[in-house]
């Protein structure tokens, strides 16, 4: 019976094996998603059974010989993001794998850290990676970008800095933050980008207005802030940074985590907090410098590779005091503090943000959708709010002191979509539309008559961009957009200043009530513009590549050029704009020559920029208040040419030592009256020596030398009247300071701390000690820049 038992058992097991016999199969092909092309040479895994395949001339790939069952796939690709695919097996299966080739879509869900994406094919393009971005967390944007060749500063003090691309700033430099362009009141030269640094993944500069699908009045260039990308897997990181700052005696400490899941899902949190007090020169405090700045975001979302839905809520909030020495009390201390240029207020060391200052919060919002379609292209759409709010507090009297002798509120709704049709390898086409509302609301109740008036603005846009690559080498693009504007404000004018500036003959229309030594107007302005750009690349080989830009685009005058009317107290100056003040039209001509070798590389990288009815602000004489003297400056417009060129070059010597340079000059040209522009930046030479050792726990080290010359070429000094000497006196108010040269050192190294890794870091700025004035600092005329700054920085990456 024994023997009989293990036979029927025997019987049962070689049946039963029969019937599972493993005669599935599974085929299919390889598709690139972006244009339905076949991928040859794709692999195919799967994952259990450790059986590959790759896929033939054809994108044809087989499996034979399978058992029925749940199985996943692992489909990978050079340029591709690989895939993990489940699939279920039932006798003869077909299944065609969809990848993703087109390096651009991989943005999406490719890590990029150090990796570079163009924004543009013929344009000048320059970016900061997240390495240089966490070295100045202490500082601004604007500090950071200045590292780049064309990119300078104008400053009000080492706090307030706006950043300016072939010596172009303000309203002609569009900053786009995660997608949102900035709406923050980017008219006032002391008002700085109300954006954290250490919010960014990385910054891009589009030098010019070719990036036609941000906007078409970026006539200096374009600042793209993205955020870090990650890959659509379980993980969980994060990093926070720590500094001290000797020259302030504070620091500040910035944190950030993200949390994804495999379905896509993902979290993100980031904050940073800063505080410092009175800033010092070499030779003296500078009182009332002191800052303490607060930012956070977070964001969330789904993000696959066919859709994606993300928001996200960023807050900004900052409180910024301004040089006490530069709020003069009568007319012979602003020529004793402009022509000596020593300080008149210079106090004890303390934390306290006394006034003049600054408060600015803002508040950004968005949500975005994204879907691909196969084999056709993407498409986007976005909203977003902002609410930006500045408070400027003058020295006053009393109990007015506590009160904010501006405050502004900017709300800004904006819609656009977008839709890039890129299923052609050698020809592209992206076209979109775009419609924003302003409102802005300026507090009558300061009880200072309002330097900018409550006004309404619409904008819509409009644009088509194409790129054709013609082989290997040559890629040509082009684009064209419509931006229409309007303005619609009700302002009040003093009668007196109606009727000297004219507006009583040209403008009577505007008037809607007469209240004697006041007017009330509502001036409404249209303005239709058209930009369009036009380029080529030459690309040889990898190290070898040429490139040519044309770049039209056409300007509205912002409200300040058009309303001012007063004094803006944190500029410590009276502004007068023009309502006669129309567009302003830019034809830029930009060349780049670029050649990068292991060993060694350099770029060259002329331009020409000629401008019609440029809007320029400057001064023209000098007003007393009953809150002091001030100097008025005064908007007009006028033809004007700028030249330049930016160059850079560097050199491995050996496997640990390398050489990195920097050069850049502008010239700036009144053409109507044959005089030089006013805030030109100087020429300037940046060198950067650096040893690297990577198996000494990552030592880097660098000392950097910055040259800058003397700006010889500046408009005329004006004439003013001195009570005390009772004569017009010259006041050295566009006299640029003198050449100078600092130094600055950082040393980098990087430790094991668990599972953790710690990067210390040590930065001297202005080693020496150099006493210097920056031409493009607002307070060079009360006081020098900064004294030597130590920076320690502790870096916990986990």
């Amino acid at each position: 019976m024994k023997y009989l038992m293990s036979i029927m058992l025997l019987f049962s097991t070689l049946t039963n094996g029969i019937a599972q016999s493993c005669n599935s199969s599974l085929n299919g092909r390889v598709i690139d998603y972006h244009n339905n092309t076949v991928l040859i040479n794709a692999s195919i895994l799967l994952i259990k059974e450790n059986i590959e395949v790759i896929s033939d001339k054809n994108g044809n790939y087989a499996f034979a010989g399978l058992c029925d069952g749940e199985y996943e796939l692992e489909v990978s690709h050079p340029s591709c993001a690989t895939l993990i695919i489940p699939i279920t097996i039932s006798g003869n299966t077909s299944l065609d794998l969809k990848l993703e080739h087109h390096l651009e879509e991989l943005e999406e869900v490719k890590v990029i850290g150090n990796t570079v994406f163009d924004k543009t094919n013929s344009a000048q393009e320059v970016v900061l990676k997240s390495e240089v971005l966490e070295s100045f967390s202490t500082a601004t944007i604007g500090d950071a970008l200045k590292q780049l060749g064309g990119v300078s500063t104008l400053n009000t003090g080492a706090n307030i800095v706006k950043p300016a691309i072939h010596g172009l700033n303000g309203s002609r430099v569009l900053i786009l933050n995660d997608g949102v362009r900035m709406q923050d009141m980017e008219w006032g030269d002391e008002h700085a980008p109300n954006i954290d640094i250490n919010s960014a993944g990385t910054i891009s500069v589009v030098k010019g207005a070719s990036a036609l699908q941000y906007g078409g009045d970026a006539i200096g260039g374009t600042i793209i802030l993205e955020q870090a990308k990650f890959p659509i897997k379980d993980t969980l990181f994060g990093k926070t940074l720590v500094n001290g700052v000797s020259n302030g005696r504070g620091g500040n400490i910035a944190s950030d985590f993200t949390r994804v899941y495999k379905n896509g899902f993902f979290i993100k949190g980031q904050g940073s907090f800063k505080r410092l007090g009175d800033q010092e020169a070499p030779d003296y405090i500078l009182s009332n410098t002191g800052i303490k700045e607060f930012g956070g975001s977070v964001e969330l979302g789904k993000r696959l590779f066919e859709w994606g839905l993300t928001g996200r809520y960023s807050y900004y909030d900052a409180e910024i005091a301004i040089l006490r020495a530069s709020h003069i009390g009568n007319v012979d201390d602003l020529i004793r503090s402009i022509n000596s240029g020593q300080p008149g207020v210079i106090l004890p060391f303390t934390y306290d943000l006394g006034n003049p200052r600054q408060q600015v919060r803002h508040h950004l919002g968005k949500l975005h959708f994204y879907k691909r379609f196969e084999g056709l292209g993407k498409l986007n759409v976005q909203y977003d709010y902002q609410n930006n709010r500045r408070f400027e507090f003058d020295v006053r009297r009393g109990e007015r002191n506590d009160q904010a002798s501006i405050d502004l509120e900017l709300e800004t709704h904006t819609l656009s979509t977008d839709f890039k049709w890129d299923s052609n390898d050698t020809f592209q086409l992206q076209f979109g539309l775009m419609g924003r509302y302003q409102d802005n609301f300026a507090n009558p109740a300061t009880g200072v008559r309002r330097l900018i008036p409550d006004y309404e603005k619409i904008d819509f846009g409009s644009f088509v961009i194409g790129e054709y690559q013609l082989n290997n080498e040559w890629t040509f693009d082009a684009g064209i957009r419509y931006d229409y504007t309007k303005v619609d404000a009700l302002k009040f004018y003093q009668t007196t200043r109606w009727e000297e500036r004219g507006y009583d003959i040209d403008f009577p229309e505007l008037v809607i009530d007469d209240r004697g030594t006041q007017l009330l107007t509502n001036p409404v302005f249209n303005y239709n513009n058209i930009s369009g750009t036009v380029g080529f690349n030459y690309k040889t080989s990898n190290d070898n590549n040429l490139k040519f830009n044309y770049a039209l685009a056409q300007r509205a005058p912002n409200p300040s050029e058009l309303f001012s009317d007063g004094l803006h107290h944190s500029a410590a100056r009276i502004e007068l704009g023009d309502i006669r003040i129309g567009s302003e039209t830019s034809n830029k001509l930009m060349a780049s020559y670029n050649r990068y070798l292991i060993k060694w590389g350099f770029s060259i990288e002329p331009y020409a920029n000629y401008i019609k009815d440029f809007i320029l602000l400057e001064p023209t004489g000098v007003e007393f208040t009953l809150r002091g003297a001030f100097p008025v400056w005064s908007y007009r417009q006028a033809d004007v040419r700028i030249l330049g060129v930016d160059m850079s070059a560097y050199s491995d010597w050996t496997t640990n030592w390398r050489t990195e340079h920097i050069f850049s000059i502008v010239k700036g040209n009144d053409l109507d009256s044959d005089e030089a522009l006013i805030n030109i930046p100087s020429a300037n030479f940046t060198n950067t020596l650096l040893f690297s050792k990577e198996e000494w726990k990552g030592l880097k080290l660098s000392l950097q030398s910055q040259y800058i010359l003397r700006q010889n070429e500046v408009p005329d000094n004006i004439s003013v009247f001195s009570p005390e000497q009772q004569e017009e006196v010259i006041l050295a108010i566009n006299t640029a300071p003198g050449a100078y040269h600092i130094l600055n050192f950082n040393s980098k190294m990087n430790f094991s701390l668990g599972k953790n890794l710690l990067t210390t870091s040590l930065t001297i700025n202005n080693l020496l000690n150099t006493n210097y004035r920056e031409y493009l600092n607002r307070q060079r005329y009360f006081a020098d820049d900064l004294g030597r700054n130590i920076i320690l920085q502790l870096k916990l990456n986990y």
